[in-house]
């Protein structure tokens, strides 16, 4: 335990969480000007759609595809890849068959229809975002642990990336909820999922950790983030859209995200 007080494991912490800290910028940076607004809502479930399936397909696997890199060769690291990418839609579609919807025997016409409509999109966006930004904080720790030279620009770089994740939390979210606190409340659980994981992984996980596992993590997160995509923000997005909000929305959210890994390379 005494092992994680050392100058060098609190430098890297501090710096994983420094990073983790953009997912809440991010947020407090899109409900300064919030308003009521089924368009915007509209806009926002699409950004945050965009920018889930951009990083899931063009990062997340790519991560996935590397760690298994590590240890198989081409063609068997590609089928794990793959393999585990569906493992992680397989997955979110059995939950999704399996955990009753809480609102799935209430008219569409009941006032808390269309909340509870948001809350569980918001709720479930916010839990893949999470899972999402466990293993990025050991990635993060455990560079600048090992080079702060190297793990420094890697945090910038993820600060950067995090910006538009919390984007993507906090307008499902206050919509749900009609509180901007909330809504900053869930980015900002969401972030601590970043510290949080490297302090476990120091701790615990470290001799367990391999290429193949962080290949399979990687994998499954993707899978999972573009299932929920698909299947719960672009609709939803689609049902409050009056014109072109949702493809609006899920094209610039894709830009956003894109430009934030650019930056990141």
């Amino acid at each position: 335990m005494t092992e994680l007080f050392t100058p060098a494991a609190l430098t890297a912490l501090a710096v994983c969480t420094g990073a983790a800290a953009a997912t809440v910028l991010g947020s407090f940076m899109i409900l300064r000007g919030i308003h009521s607004n089924p368009r915007l809502l509209a806009f926002g479930l699409a950004f945050s759609g965009g920018a889930m399936v951009y990083v899931s397909l063009i990062e997340i696997f790519v991560k996935s595809l590397s760690a298994f890199g590590e240890v198989y060769d081409e063609k068997a690291a590609y089928t794990a890849a793959t393999l585990s990418f569906f493992a992680g839609v397989g997955l979110l579609a059995l939950i999704d068959r399996l955990v009753p919807n809480p609102h799935a025997g209430m008219d569409a016409d009941h006032p808390q229809f269309e909340q509870e409509r948001i809350k569980r999109v918001g709720l479930l966006a916010a839990a893949a975002i999470t899972a999402h930004n466990f293993p990025e904080g050991l990635a993060t720790f455990f560079a600048t642990l090992d080079n702060p030279v190297v793990g420094a620009p890697l945090a910038l770089a993820i600060a950067i990336h995090n910006i538009p994740e919390g984007v993507s939390i906090a307008i499902p979210v206050y919509y749900a909820t009609g509180s901007k606190g909330k809504a900053v409340g869930a980015s900002a659980i969401s972030a601590m999922a970043e510290p949080v994981g490297a302090v476990i992984g120091y701790l615990l996980l470290a001799p367990f950790l391999s290429p193949p596992v962080f290949g399979a993590v990687f994998g499954i997160i993707a899978g999972v983030m573009v299932f929920l995509a698909l299947d719960e923000l672009m609709p939803e997005a689609k049902r409050y859209s009056k014109g072109h909000e949702a493809p609006y929305g899920m094209v610039i959210g894709m830009a956003a995200m894109a430009l934030s890994l650019m930056l990141f390379k």
